[in-house]
């Protein structure tokens, strides 16, 4: 690689300083480097004010910019088209090139294909680098060469594959002489932004590499039961880390040398969750028609009933289904949802109540804080049984039977469902089910009967997916 004179870092879904592919190598080979951050109005501009991913990006970066500064550097921000500003700011600064990690998305990826060809004809270079994932594109293929489509044997190649050259860190600080002394410069606020200040962030989930650094550190005191708590709502068993790793402000380096190297149930089971983001990653790569069509072709057209009030009932928690209806309140309130209900919930958007998984996938887009595509579109498709290693379309999640096993004792139901706080274990997973109700409680004024009879609604998926 050739030695530049200065250049660009732009910031994107990488809100670090440490173990961070772009930095490294534009600080390596530049003599000076300008970090760049831009709020890309592509992108914003169709969001609603109260977005919370909004607002958790800015507080990162304002983390961010000081951590720059500390290093000896600092952070421009701008908001504007990224395919504008880009240019601009390599011209404004007689950048010779801009460094970036790689984005799979197909929108991004559009974008970055035209701010290469805007920057080339300034006579400057992008050059990218693999960031936010361990394999990419094409680095783990079946022996025939071609992508996989099912998880287990991709996991197994993944595996193989690994080695200590994939997980070492980038030392960035080895070269932080190279930032470019600026100017104090603040970040645009968000109402600067056209946007508010979130309410609450998810649970509420500390942001910025601080708050991914604290998050972190708790779940390695509870990794090793990972395993086991994983899947029940109202213990803390997840790790809470998909929306720093959605943002890149923790390394997924970093996370998988942790779980490579703790060697305990938990911490396997906790890789093979990595994996399975590294696999939708690659799918998305492979199969970029995914974003709106059905992995498996024959399932493009079924014809769902798409009922607009059963998906707002759904939408807003008052379906009936008390499992169903607390999980949705959680997203709606939090923009987090636990990952066991998001399998709940996507069943029962589309094989209770016969409603497109294009739509959950559309309203879990602009919802959840943690919200990326890839991961998003596979958890879809695979509830629908639709995509690559989908859940067959005969298995369908009893939401009652869930809610039992999963939260046994009602108390996630009671957090988000308070109306039903006074029911006993056993009817608050099924208030129309239960032989008594307690006084003053009244089925269909208080809390809503059921909008869909499950039995009958999986007679009538099970006739919709095996259609001829």
């Amino acid at each position: 690689m050739p030695r530049f004179r200065r250049a660009l870092c732009w910031f994107r879904r990488d809100l670090r300083t440490q173990d961070h592919a772009a930095l490294y190598h534009a600080l390596k080979h530049s003599a000076e480097v300008i970090p760049v951050f831009v709020f890309d109005r592509d992108i914003l501009d169709a969001l609603p004010a109260n977005d919370r991913r909004v607002s958790f990006i800015w507080h990162s970066l304002l983390e961010l910019q000081t951590a720059l500064r500390q290093m000896g550097g600092d952070l421009r921000v701008q908001h504007a088209r990224a395919v504008d500003a880009l240019p601009a700011l390599a011209a404004e600064w007689g950048a010779e090139a801009v460094f970036a990690n790689h984005d799979y998305e197909p929108a991004a990826m559009a974008r970055d294909a035209d701010v290469a060809s805007r920057l080339q004809a300034q006579g400057v270079t992008l050059l990218t680098f693999k960031d936010q994932v361990i394999f990419e594109r094409n680095e783990v293929l079946t022996q025939a060469g071609k992508p996989f489509s099912v998880f287990t044997p991709y996991k197994n190649a993944w595996l193989k594959q690994l080695n200590s050259f994939y997980q070492q860190s980038y030392p960035v600080a080895r070269y932080q002489a190279s930032l470019l002394a600026l100017p104090a410069h603040p970040l645009p606020s968000l109402a600067a932004l056209g946007f508010a200040e979130a309410e609450t962030l998810a649970l509420p989930l500390p942001c910025g590499m601080s708050g991914a650094a604290t998050l972190l550190a708790d779940f390695q005191r509870r990794l090793c039961h990972y395993h086991t708590t994983r899947d029940f709502p109202a213990i803390k068993g997840p790790s809470y880390l998909s929306v720093h790793l959605r943002f890149g402000t923790c390394s997924i380096r970093q996370l998988v040398q942790l779980a490579h190297a703790h060697n305990t149930p938990g911490a396997d089971t906790w890789l093979n969750e990595l994996i399975w983001r590294e696999f939708y990653q690659q799918i998305l790569w492979h199969h970029p028609q995914v974003v709106e069509h059905a992995f498996k072709p024959e399932y493009d057209t079924l014809a769902f009933d798409n009922d607009p009030e059963l998906f707002a009932a759904w939408c807003e928690g008052r379906t009936g289904y008390p499992i169903v209806d607390a999980a949705m309140r959680q997203l709606n309130h939090s923009g987090y949802m636990h990952n066991r209900l998001r399998m709940i919930v996507a069943s029962f958007l589309v094989k209770d109540l016969l409603i497109d998984w294009r739509w959950g996938e559309h309203y879990f887009a602009r919802q959840l804080l943690d919200f990326d595509l890839a991961a998003n579109n596979g958890g879809w498709q695979w509830a629908a049984s639709t995509g690559c290693d989908a859940q067959p379309y005969f298995r369908i999640f009893n939401p009652v039977t869930q809610s039992e096993k999963f939260d046994a004792e009602g108390k996630f139901i009671r957090r988000y469902v308070p109306e039903l706080a006074a029911l006993d274990n056993k009817a608050i997973h099924a208030p129309w089910q239960a032989k008594t109700l307690p006084d003053g409680f009244k089925l269909g004024r208080d809390y809503p009967r059921p909008v869909v009879d499950h039995a009958t609604q999986r007679a009538r998926a099970l006739a919709l997916f095996g259609r001829d």
